[in-house]
């Protein structure tokens, strides 16, 4: 054994040494459509308004450690119910592990739970920060199997339940009423979050609900709202909660040229709002042209991706990559997974071209 390889063995965790790395498909020449983005940029005069401002950004100075004018805009115009806060991370990633960091305990072992397949940084964030973690398998049709979820729940106690809402990668809003059942199961010794990373393309949200539940999370993201490449997330909850949860957040985690553009975006609302509905609108008409491909099964969705299942999920993917088609093939993440691809809904062109080289992809 190399030195090098014995300094990792004596240092590093065995569970990280085990796990993968997280790996990111290289999209250089190829139609993107494996990462549920927004496909639209800002119209020119906003993109010229947008870097004057960026321009007059102070750089050598530290962030307000406060982000209060970021929050108050957020508050105001995100649904955020009066008299709650936001805290805000670089990308939901942050607040994720957050969460599991302020839950992990010294004295015990903590537990989260999230159903399965779901958003793969909550177990690795969970593990990460040294709690154990507990998938409960959704059934056939990707919705909720409550009573597995609530057996569960009663035999681990968790700190945390995470719930994507539409849930990634599957697309499908799970019901409310199951929701608020866990929520409710959980009271008094466990966090339910609700991860609301799609709500532009759901427009569906727990958010003003925060008042009736202390132990509600409500997490976002502006990646999907069109601003991937600035990094922001943001999550609620009961301000007391908040409060402790925040102690963990690293100060000036968001820098000053992701406050400047968020706060830009912000002030220009509606223009995503109404890239949002396009997409919307593109989505009905992408599931509609997926369902009539013969051996293809689309299922539900609520986001900006599809999900669907083909004969030969391996076999698609590969003949995708040759038409310079970028997706992501879903197959090997979970049993109920089997065969299954996902793709972000785009432009009409991009649309166009992936139904082009998918149906070519199963004809051959």
């Amino acid at each position: 054994m190399s030195s090098i390889d014995t300094l990792i063995n004596n240092t590093i965790r065995s569970d990280v040494r085990a796990v993968p790395g997280y790996h990111v498909a290289d999209a250089s020449g190829f139609i993107k459509l494996d990462a549920m983005e927004n496909p639209y940029h800002l119209p020119q005069h906003l993109t010229r308004d947008l870097a004057q401002r960026l321009a007059d950004v102070t750089l050598n100075r530290y962030p307000v450690a406060s982000y209060e004018s970021t929050k108050k805009r957020i508050r105001a115009q995100l649904g955020v119910p009066a008299g709650y806060d936001v805290m805000l991370g670089n990308g939901s990633d942050e607040l994720i592990s957050i969460l599991c960091m302020a839950c992990a305990r010294q004295d015990r072992r903590a537990v989260a739970i999230s159903p399965t397949p779901s958003f793969v940084m909550y177990g690795r964030s969970t593990r990460f920060a040294g709690m154990d973690y507990v998938g409960v398998s959704v059934k056939a049709d990707m919705t909720l199997d409550m009573p597995a979820m609530l057996a569960a729940i009663e035999q681990h106690k968790p700190a945390l339940v995470f719930l994507s809402y539409p849930n990634n990668p599957t697309g499908n809003l799970f019901s409310d009423d199951d929701i608020v059942t866990i929520i409710k199961a959980l009271d008094g010794f466990g966090l339910a979050v609700v991860d609301e990373a799609y709500e532009p393309f759901a427009q569906q949200t727990f958010m003003h609900r925060l008042p009736e539940f202390d132990n509600l999370v409500v997490m976002r993201t502006v990646s999907k709202l069109g601003l991937a490449g600035i990094r922001l997330g943001y999550m609620s909850a009961a301000p007391k909660l908040l409060e402790q949860l925040d102690k963990v957040r690293p100060p000036y985690n968001i820098n000053v040229l992701t406050q400047t553009a968020a706060e830009f975006a912000l002030d220009h609302l509606e223009v995503l709002n109404q890239q949002a509905a396009a997409l919307r609108a593109a989505r009905t008409d992408l599931m509609a042209a997926l369902a009539a491909m013969p051996g293809v099964e689309v299922f539900p969705s609520a986001a900006n991706f599809i999900l669907i299942r083909v004969p030969n999920a391996d076999d698609a993917y590969a003949k995708l990559l040759s038409h310079k088609v970028l997706i992501k093939n879903m197959s090997k993440m979970d049993t109920v997974m089997a065969n299954c691809l996902r793709v972000t809904v785009s432009t009409p062109e991009e649309n166009a071209a992936f139904l082009d080289a998918l149906s070519a992809s199963l004809a051959s």
